[in-house]
């Protein structure tokens, strides 16, 4: 690897050319899995290289030094500290440049963490709320430009505020440039995606492909008629599949990624990483071939700009989603932080059972992440609910699958009489049943229902359940991330339904637009906009509060001693802290022997933080009583 290996210049720092050397052999190991068998890989392996150098070159004064910062003790994602929030820019604010006056808003809830939802250039109408991008590197009109997007991220920094920006590396808009010169008959083009003469590739991978979106775009291929081929576009038929297969694709989007990471983005969200590598024969999912390409986009990013965690966007199996934080050698090598979807989705399940068996029962695989990685937790986000947990888990639980997964799905749907849930069913497929879930936290809660009912208590039993589920997610460990309107209650906007864009997709009932008249209830008395906001920051201020709550590899899950209850112990140093959460409609009794074999013994009083009510630890056959929906944070200190 000597040929590789540069002299120390003035242009780069001592600590990038130590990076640099000590990644090296793994960067050209992990290129040669993918792209060794090529005749000119080493012409590749060097534009590659040069990439990586370029993008140092570029790199800011002021990023380098956070990157040295954020290089100190613990990773810096991994601290209690950190509270994000998810939105759409546009319709939380109606443009980048208004973020700036919400900043404060953020600093009132505790939220030093945002998510903007994707922001670059897409075509208006195709755009799949933003990930079908036209151009990666041009901030949509629709949102300002990139000179108000480095400007709200300088304002961020001076308040010790992380950002989190998307990128689309499994595919491109059919309006990119790329796309277009494909399509007008650019054979290089035509190289960076799936295009075929004929039907005959088509049918062979369609063999074993799943449809994503059967209802909307079912199959994997559209016919790109000015270049008269078949492209492959798994998602929409205007998002075109790229192909990895191809070196110029992967170090066309490194760079990009490189481009992001020099903007200032502290998280770079990798947008469906699954689908990225594709495979005639199989389901062109989850495939070893893109966990080496992350891998090496890992290694590369480690040397260039250290400080920029990589988030993983792959909803799969828990025993899948541990494969994208990297496994064998590379382990804890790959993405740094990957979504917690199956605890989210579990919390769903418990909520619409009020039983808790299968969300323990999926913990043992949840709990294999590696240490110094972690977690996106959450209750809600843009997309639907999935009841993508294994069939075992259920079946270990005494359930039936299909019927289990089919009462879950009525429950928030509206098709199960009593329900007090207000959503609908997402990516229906015929064929097998499968669906997703659409619908608001608030709306999913009941308090849409409620409010349509004008019942106090059906009311007050809503925000229950919404402060239950949001504080499991807050205080479980990872990194909360709250979903805009959530903090303040918002239920299901159907005013999608008079847009021809989004009309088709009841995903936007949960993508509200923000009424600031409403939010400022908050600061009303018995509101109820703020009593979900205030309980929010107050939940965000307790977490923040103990360090007990960051991402240690310190929870212990409390047995099942009452199936309606769900609890975890949180440690670090002398701080124990144990979280209960009752997931039933009635009172629920927990044995004290679930806490004392936690370590607990009778001489210690329980302080609840969040209820501010203290509890004498008792003998085992006496029970500390949750009442419906209760929570409680308990500590001796």
């Amino acid at each position: 690897m000597d040929q590789w290996l540069p002299e120390i210049k003035d242009s780069y720092s001592r600590e990038f050319i130590f990076r640099y050397a000590a990644n090296l052999n793994s960067i050209h190991t992990l290129f040669d899995q993918i792209y060794g068998h090529r005749n000119d890989a080493t012409i590749w392996f060097e534009k590659l290289l040069d990439t990586i150098f370029l993008a140092n070159r570029d790199r800011s004064d002021v990023l380098k030094n956070l990157d040295f910062e954020k290089s100190g003790g613990k990773a810096w994602f991994l601290t209690n500290e950190i509270a994000g929030m998810s939105l759409y820019v546009d319709r939380f604010c109606g443009s980048i440049k208004n973020l700036e006056d919400k900043l404060t808003y953020f600093d009132e809830l505790g939220v030093n963490f945002l998510h903007l939802m994707p922001v670059m250039e897409s075509p208006e109408g195709e755009s799949d709320g933003g990930y079908a991008v036209s151009d990666f590197r041009s901030v949509d009109p629709r949102f300002g430009c990139l000179d108000d997007l480095l400007a709200i991220n300088d304002k961020m920094k001076e308040k010790n505020m992380y950002l989190m920006l998307d990128i689309v590396i499994n595919h491109t808009s059919s309006h990119h440039e790329w796309a277009i010169k494909a399509s007008a008959g650019d054979k290089d083009f035509q190289d960076y995606y799936f295009m075929y003469d004929s039907r005959e590739m088509p049918d062979e991978f369609e063999k074993n492909m799943p449809d994503i979106f059967p209802e909307s775009s079912p199959g994997s291929f559209t016919f790109d008629a000015p270049s008269g081929k078949w492209v492959m576009t798994v998602f929409n038929r205007y998002q075109w599949d790229l192909n990895y297969t191809n070196p110029a694709v992967f170090v066309d989007m490194l760079d990009t990624i490189f481009f992001y990471a020099n903007l200032g983005v502290d998280i770079l969200r990798i947008d469906a990483p699954a689908f990225i590598w594709k495979q005639p024969g199989t389901s062109c999912q989850n495939l070893p071939e893109a966990h080496v390409l992350l891998q090496l986009i890992k290694y590369c990013t480690q040397i260039s700009s250290p400080g920029m965690a990589l988030l993983g966007e792959a909803i799969v199996a828990p025993k899948e989603i541990m494969k994208y934080f990297g496994t064998g050698q590379y382990k804890g090598r790959e993405c740094d932080v990957a979504y917690n979807a199956t605890q989210m989705a579990l919390q769903w399940d418990a909520l619409a059972t009020g039983d808790t068996r299968i969300m323990l029962a999926a913990q043992h695989d949840i709990g294999q992440k590696p240490f110094g990685t972690t977690w996106i937790t959450y209750t809600r986000c843009h997309d639907d609910i999935g009841l993508g947990y294994e069939d075992a888990m259920i079946q270990q639980s005494g359930f039936n699958p299909y019927e289990h997964r089919t009462f879950i799905k009525n429950y928030y749907s509206g098709q199960f009489d009593g329900s007090p849930a207000k959503g609908a069913l997402f990516g229906v497929n015929p064929k097998t049943g499968d669906a997703r879930i659409s619908g608001s936290l608030a709306s999913l809660c009941g308090l849409e229902k409620a409010l349509e009912a004008k019942s106090p208590t059906l009311i007050s039993a809503s925000i229950d359940k919404i402060l239950l589920m949001q504080a499991q997610s807050i205080l479980l460990g990872g990194i909360p991330m709250l979903y805009y309107g959530d903090e303040c209650g918002y239920t299901n906007d159907y005013s999608y339904l008079l847009e021809d864009g989004k009309s088709y997709d009841n995903r936007w009932m949960h993508r509200p637009v923000i009424d600031w008249k409403k939010n400022s209830k908050r600061k009303r008395k018995d509101t109820i906009e703020r009593i979900i906001f205030a309980s929010t920051a107050r939940l965000i201020q307790i977490r923040k509060q103990y360090q007990a709550f960051g991402d240690y590899s310190n929870i212990e899950w409390i047995g099942p001693y009452n199936i309606h209850i769900a609890g975890y112990v949180r440690y670090y140093g002398d701080e124990k802290l144990v979280c209960l959460f009752n997931f039933s409609e009635s009172e629920a009794f927990l044995t004290w022997y679930a806490i004392r074999e936690k370590g607990f013994d009778h001489s210690q009083a329980l302080i609840d933080i969040w209820g501010s009510v203290t509890y004498q630890i008792d003998s085992d056959d006496r029970y500390l009583v949750l009442k419906p929906y209760q929570f409680m944070i308990l500590t001796s200190q």
